[in-house]
């Protein structure tokens, strides 16, 4: 039998500076002082991605340094240092702001930290693979920085649109899902351990791509047909345009495709990069009201 192969870790990194979601505006309130460290400081954050800044800004947390970005970041740090992109920070500037911690994520960590330890550099790796993983990174987040209250807020409004979701969904018949993710120039598959394969997992679906450790593999168009699920998710992450015509034209000249009970059926949907993301985000309500209504139609003009 045709097996899908898995991606190389290096390429998980790439995937998440291309798909980097937009951030929501946040509060142009000050902030109240984080909690001071052992020496009675108060704490210099940096971080290095807008998953992340959309976090901090939710636990009222200030940044001395960003992410740069083209995507729209809270006004709460209009006057933080951008630092450089996810993937490839400026350490010379990040050192220059003098920080006690600097943010990262874990599908960045093996590149990331020996650079940071190398130039000196403390740094912590968020886990954000999953719904549940974002929300315990939250919550000790909050703990660390004197902001449990907040973190507690937010946590649990993710906790209650779940258990509304799962209670839309209960008793009905759950539709098998492939979930693609185009980047510029190819394609990947996404499994159940990515954040896309987690969202249509809280949402009642059945990801086609079972058994796998890792979070996307290589496509194998023979491979996925003989699975031949319900619903295909097409997500363009980069160049988007440009990644929506590299899929239409896969999929008017590649014949196999034809053959998916998805295509068949116009079950086929092209998902919103600012909400579904290469890891979790605080768009994760409405990315999921989203999905929701794509894979139980009926739910969605219930709604309407």
């Amino acid at each position: 039998m045709l097996m899908l192969k898995p991606i190389w870790l290096t390429l998980m990194g790439i995937l998440l500076l291309l798909g980097t979601t937009a951030c929501v505006s946040g509060s142009a309130e000050p902030s109240m002082p984080a909690s001071a460290d052992s020496s009675g400081n108060e704490p210099r954050i940096v971080s290095t991605t807008v998953a992340i800044t959309e976090i901090m800004d939710a636990l009222e947390l200030d940044l001395v340094g960003i992410p740069t970005s083209s995507k729209e970041l809270p006004e709460r740090y209009k006057d933080s240092t951008p630092v450089g992109n996810p993937m490839s920070p400026d350490l010379e500037r990040i050192r220059s702001l003098h920080p006690t911690d600097v943010l990262s994520v874990t599908t960045l960590q093996y590149d990331l930290e020996p650079k940071f330890a190398g130039a000196g550099i403390t740094s912590d790796f968020l886990n954000l693979q999953s719904v549940s993983d974002m929300q315990q990174t939250i919550r000790r987040l909050g703990e660390k920085y004197g902001r449990a209250e907040q973190a507690a807020a937010v946590t649990g409004q993710i906790d209650a649109r779940l258990a509304e979701i799962k209670q839309q969904v209960k008793g009905k018949r759950q539709p098998t899902v492939l979930i693609l993710l185009g980047v510029p120039g190819s394609y990947l598959v996404a499994t159940e351990h990515s954040f896309i394969g987690d969202l249509v997992k809280q949402s009642g679906g059945i990801n086609i791509v079972q058994g796998e450790k890792v979070e996307y593999l290589a496509s194998n168009t023979e491979y996925l047909q003989q699975a031949n699920p319900d619903i295909i998710l097409r997500a363009a992450h980069g160049m988007s345009e440009e990644v929506v015509k590299m899929f239409d034209q896969e999929f008017q000249q590649n014949d196999i495709w034809k053959h998916f009970n998805a295509v068949k059926n116009g079950r086929v949907y092209d998902l919103e990069e600012r909400l579904f993301g290469t890891t979790a985000n605080l768009a994760v309500g409405e990315a999921l009201d989203e999905l929701t209504g794509m894979m139980y139609p009926e739910i969605r003009k219930s709604s309407e």
